[in-house]
């Protein structure tokens, strides 16, 4: 009996349950988080990502997550992940593009309308100032061009009236766009895994697993550089210590390259790592830039 039970609590520990599964989504190839509970259980295991959301206030930012490739991947080895899976998805978001263009035409004949309604109302109201204003002012020739100009224009306006679509105003749907989850807005954003591998990838996937498994957390550090910001702990807490560069053990690297990123690294505070994966483990190489004298 103890040794079915002990069977049995495997076989529940190898198979998880629909809560522990993360949705995940995709935009093009951009891996995405949009539920609050995936978005902790994900930081639980050192998975930061980015909140690229926003709104009107944009004093914080909001969901979703978006993931990096490399974190994307830790996920989908160590976590139960689902995404949408559905083919015929294409279909129905032809059906949506033509419904959407399908209401843009009409707005744009309504908004024709309003706008020849408009343009009448206006030319009427000068023809009847200037037909007012003859009334009490003696034109001494006795005629008067201006308000027979505006009444022509007013009979020809209906066939030389032209309505530039650029001029046209188009509503925006955006309040439940990402603020909450909704299941056909994850499978407007979802496809199949579109994970492309290829040598690149794979390099700054090894140095992320390799710095991930001795402790360090990891964001994008595309604007100092480099590939990977390090931190000694959860960033909330932590500065960056290190920029992680990926580089191929066989890769040749100018020593201009080299030098630009070391002074970077040296005017922001942080040690350059220079990363190479070799026959799986990660040789890594640290620059630090100093005076010379």
């Amino acid at each position: 009996q103890v040794k079915e039970d002990m069977d049995t609590r495997s076989e529940s520990e190898h198979q998880p349950s629909r809560e522990a599964l993360i949705d995940i989504s995709f935009c093009g190839s951009t891996p995405l988080l949009w539920k609050v509970s995936d978005m902790k259980r994900v930081r639980s295991v050192g998975v930061v990502g980015a909140l690229v959301g926003s709104l009107a206030r944009p004093s914080r930012a909001r969901r979703p997550l978006e993931l990096l490739q490399e974190e994307a991947l830790l996920l989908l080895l160590h976590c139960s992940l689902r995404w949408n899976t559905d083919h015929g998805g294409e279909e129905r978001n032809s059906e949506a593009v033509r419904q959407y263009e399908g209401g843009l035409e009409s707005s744009y004949k309504e908004q024709c309308a309003l706008a020849l309604e408009g343009k009448n109302t206006v030319l009427r109201r000068i023809m009847n100032e200037k037909e007012n204003s003859s009334d009490t002012v003696c034109d001494p020739t006795g005629t008067d061009d201006s308000g027979g100009a505006i009444r022509d224009r007013l009979n020809a306006l209906d066939q030389a009236f032209h309505f530039p679509g650029s001029a046209m105003a188009v509503q925006l749907c955006t309040a439940r766009a990402g603020f909450s989850h909704y299941p056909e807005e994850r499978s407007f954003h979802s496809t199949d895994w579109p994970m492309p591998r290829d040598e690149r990838l794979n390099t700054r996937f090894c140095v992320y697993r390799d710095l991930r498994n001795k402790g360090f957390y990891l964001t994008s550090a595309g604007k100092f550089g480099g590939d990977f910001l390090v931190y000694p702990g959860d960033p909330l807490r932590f500065h960056a210590h290190f920029i992680a560069l990926c580089i191929s053990v066989d890769e040749e690297l100018p020593l201009c390259d080299i030098l630009a990123i070391a002074r970077l690294g040296s005017n922001v505070k942080k040690t350059v790592l220079l990363c190479s994966p070799v026959e799986g483990d990660v040789v890594y190489s640290s620059l630090q830039w100093s005076s010379m004298v």
